[in-house]
């Protein structure tokens, strides 16, 4: 049984006491009188005094300058119009209970909340004099000190007692050194041998800003695969003018930098890596970025016995060379590129993911696009306004998963439902629901009054009664 709450005002202080009043029953909650008319608004909470979001005591969920809402203006609205997401320039932020239109200074805003900080899939940014939380498209980023820097200035290698601090490292701010100490270990030191396991951690490093020095490497690892997300060694600090030394490791068979894309500065040194094949395939001017740099390769294996023992470069990759073997190692692509991968055509016609080509990059279609047979191409571009068919749903122009339901739109929420071709229509604008059973029915004309009914279960709609001008709210 709903009760009423009525304030009892006594001295400075107010206090709420329980009526016996019993609310009438077409109200959701709380009530402020025994009358249809006197029932709470649904976003109150702990009663009212009056029938408006406004009179609330309470809210059951935000206050937004005064009024309770079920949430703060959101940060996009849909607009019908376009049939997408716009930035809403009314947008507030969830503080606590309340929302407010800027965070404080020392939080920061993460979608459509002011938070302490960001969470571990986003970074921090700061657009417009606003610090804001994006996603991270991989790993997060993360800078770490590199040999002989920061908290490794007294460190003359990689070792046992150090890799732990490169975990999750995406950019190196100095070098990276592979000595025989490290590697081996350092019995003067009490440093043990370095598993190989551990090299792993630098598949996360995308720059090293310094140089990249291996002297040393565990004789079980043919390649420097550890290093496939490398693209840029900065060359800001030299070895001896080299920015790229690869010395005297007669178990490596291929460099496998499959990403590397730039050496800004500095000289390249290959030598005396007597099992290097691939080394002479590259075309390493395309990734220098002055002309002054040069490259010195010497006494690795000879070309013709890489030919011999077929460790050569895929037939995918173009003239500038290869890393390694296979079409994931090639510098650049002879056809097309998925991913790191290089390949002789997209997935335009077949295929398990659909793909389209946008000049020499084969990317997916959107997974809204539904996948077509024979000689139908399933999309013409990105996004889900490109597919030839719908999957699912079409509103306007794109294909969604489902028709807009209780998107937040400038000035109300949108509902929509699908009709049999499963294009998605607007509701009436009374309606409070949008499933194909709650708002399928046009509007009736009665001759009192004009009822906006929505027939289905749990809908509301209004009632504006001719005579007193009265919004009432009905259940069907």
């Amino acid at each position: 049984m709903n009760v009423c709450v009525r304030p009892l005002k006594f001295s400075l202080f107010t206090s709420w006491a329980v009526t016996k009043t019993v609310c009438a029953e077409q109200c959701d909650g709380r009530c402020f009188g025994p009358y249809v008319s006197d029932c709470c608004h649904r976003e109150c909470a702990g009663g009212c005094s009056g029938p408006k979001d406004t009179d609330c005591f309470a809210c059951t969920n935000f206050n937004d300058s005064g009024a309770c809402v079920t949430q703060c203006p959101q940060p996009f609205v849909y607009n019908p119009t376009s049939f997408q997401l716009e930035h809403n320039p009314r947008a507030k932020y969830t503080y606590g209970a309340f929302c407010v239109k800027k965070c404080p200074h020392n939080f920061v805003v993460d979608h459509s909340s002011c938070v302490r900080a960001c969470p571990s899939n986003k970074m921090e940014v700061e657009e417009n004099r606003i610090k804001m939380c994006i996603p991270c498209t991989d790993i997060c980023p993360k800078v770490c000190d590199g040999i002989g820097t920061g908290s490794l200035q007294a460190a003359q290698t990689v070792d046992a007692s150090n890799i732990d601090k490169f975990v999750n490292c995406t950019k190196i701010n100095g070098n990276l050194i592979f000595l025989i100490t490290g590697i081996k270990g350092d019995m003067y030191h009490g440093i043990g041998p370095l598993d190989p396991e551990r090299l792993n951690v630098f598949r996360t490093v995308k720059e090293i800003t310094g140089f990249l020095n291996i002297q040393s490497w565990p004789e079980n690892m043919t390649d420097l695969s550890v290093f496939s997300s490398l693209a840029t060694i900065g060359g800001r600090s030299l070895y001896s003018g080299i920015s790229l030394l690869i010395l005297k490791q007669s178990w490596i068979s291929s460099l496998q930098f499959q990403s590397l894309d730039e050496i800004s500065a500095g000289n390249v040194y290959i030598s005396n890596n007597s099992r290097l094949c691939f080394y002479n395939t590259v075309n390493w001017t395309s990734l220098f970025r002055t002309p002054s740099q040069k490259v010195l390769i010497r006494n690795n294996r000879d070309p013709r016995e890489c030919t011999q023992q077929r460790m050569i470069c895929d037939r995918m990759c173009s003239d500038d060379g290869c890393w390694g073997p296979g079409p994931d190692q090639c510098l650049s692509c002879r056809f097309f590129r998925r991913g790191r991968t290089c390949v002789e055509s997209c997935n335009l016609f077949d295929g398990e993911v659909r793909e389209f080509a946008n000049g020499s990059m084969c990317l997916e279609c959107d997974s809204q696009c539904e996948k077509m047979d024979g000689n139908s191409m399933t999309c013409l571009g990105q996004g889900p306004d490109q597919c030839v068919k719908c999957l699912h749903f079409k509103d306007g122009p794109n294909c969604v998963e489902k028709c807009p339901d209780g998107l937040q739109g400038a000035n109300s929420f949108i509902f929509k439902y699908a009709k049999a071709n499963n294009e998605c229509h607007p509701c009436h604008a009374n309606c409070t629901q949008g499933t194909r059973l709650t708002c399928t029915r046009e509007s009736k004309l009665y001759s009192h009054y004009i009822v906006f009914v929505a027939l289905g279960l749990g809908s509301l709609c209004v009632a504006m009664l001719k005579k007193t001008n009265r919004l009432i709210l009905l259940r069907p």
